[in-house]
């Protein structure tokens, strides 16, 4: 299907990617952003085969080999002797199994990697300073209105706009994300901050009751990134932008390892941050008419099992291929969604449970009972460029 118009609200990872995948197939697109600037905030990101798959499909192979790491083994340890309770095969294993790559990668570099292919088919292709005011269709098409006074017109709307999606807000509600009762805090260390021989095996999770810590290397391996998880209800902003201390981390994680507690420690006071956790319940729909949500905007969900960015990318994908062989944007929307819903709709609960299991106390049981992973699942071997598209 050749000829569209569609505009995508919203210019992080997912909305790129379906920006991307869509031109590749000949389908005009428009991203509208509601930041003046292009700059995705946040740190290290871990990229699975079904999502890397279809950035491979969408160009951008060398981007990943480029600026990615493929560590070649990952492992569980134990929160207060440090102990190594499982250990996971990654790097060219898992390549050859899936394949396709399982890359740690900072989220910036994959932004801007989209960004820059996005933009090197079509100039004219993303707007910013665009927030999304509203929406009304009707048989000729969708007509938006901004924010800045601005409109567009297009035969689809494709509402990538994040958790808090005013897409997703018009279409079924202004229903709010729940409180998950988990703060995270984000960090990023220099390496040579740190001892030599620390960071092994390269990419871990330390588990232990009420808590995780999860570390591996970026950018060449000059960089550590860590995601630090613990359930509290005192403090409920969402914001990545809010400074943490030092001092308030290490405290929530007293009696940790010493890996954990040097990592912590090391961490320069202008790279440490922390936001709560949110989500939402599944939708039973994510279209209306000539408009769809797609991301975290249709599917939030908590990051136990690193599958939230690598969802959106696996929509953008389904999305791009369902236009390319539906006669009709009614089935394009139609064989999108009843690809995507039902997969999602477990990740989604999936992931609440990994966090349940991961953060109870008795971690020794790991190494006896192996806990629940995205790999475990079977969601590794999802390969969006070849799965099969329902809704016929």
């Amino acid at each position: 299907m050749t000829g569209l118009q569609i505009a995508i609200i919203g210019a992080g990872i997912a909305g790129l990617s379906a920006a991307r995948a869509l031109q590749q197939r000949g389908i005009g697109v428009r991203v509208y952003e509601q930041a003046e600037q292009l700059a995705e905030v946040g740190a290290g990101l871990t990229v699975t085969p079904n999502a890397t798959h279809a950035l491979i499909a969408m160009g951008l192979a060398d981007d990943l080999a480029r600026l990615g790491m493929q560590p070649a083994r990952g492992g569980a340890r134990h929160w207060r002797t440090g102990e190594l309770l499982v250990e996971f095969e990654r790097g060219a294993g898992l390549n050859q199994r899936y394949g396709a790559p399982y890359v740690q990668i900072h989220r910036a570099d994959l932004h801007e990697a989209l960004a820059r292919a996005v933009l090197a088919h079509d100039p004219d292709s993303l707007l910013l300073g665009h927030r999304f005011e509203s929406l009304s269709q009707d048989v000729e098409g969708v007509a938006i209105k901004f924010a800045n006074g601005a409109g567009a017109h297009a035969d689809v709307a494709i509402g990538a706009d994040g958790i808090r999606s005013a897409m997703r807000a018009q279409l079924f509600g202004a229903g709010q994300p729940r409180f998950t009762g988990y703060i995270a805090w984000r960090g990023l260390v220099p390496i040579d901050r740190l001892p030599p021989g620390l960071v092994d095996p390269p990419s871990c999770i330390s588990i232990g009751p009420q808590h995780t810590f999860t570390r591996y290397l970026i950018r060449g391996g000059r960089v550590l990134n860590y995601v630090a998880l613990a359930e509290r209800s005192d403090w409920q902003v969402e914001s990545w932008s809010i400074r943490s201390g030092v001092g308030e981390l290490l405290a929530e994680f007293p009696q940790w390892h010493q890996e954990v507690r040097t990592i912590i420690a090391a961490t320069p006071p202008e790279l440490c941050f922390k936001w709560a956790l949110f989500d939402r319940e599944p939708l039973g729909s994510w279209t209306q008419g000539r408009v769809a949500l797609l991301g975290d905007a249709a599917h939030p969900m908590l990051p136990f099992l690193g599958q939230g960015a690598a969802m959106g990318i696996e929509d953008a994908m389904i999305l791009a291929r369902a236009f390319e062989v539906s006669a009709s944007h009614d089935e394009a929307l139609r064989r999108y969604e009843a690809t995507r819903i039902g997969r999602t709709s477990f990740v989604m609960g999936k992931s609440r449970e990994a966090g349940l299991e991961y953060h109870r106390a008795d971690a020794e049981d790991r190494a006896t009972h192996p806990h629940t992973t995205a790999e475990s699942l079977g969601l590794f071997t999802y390969n969006p460029v070849l799965a099969p598209l329902q809704g016929i």
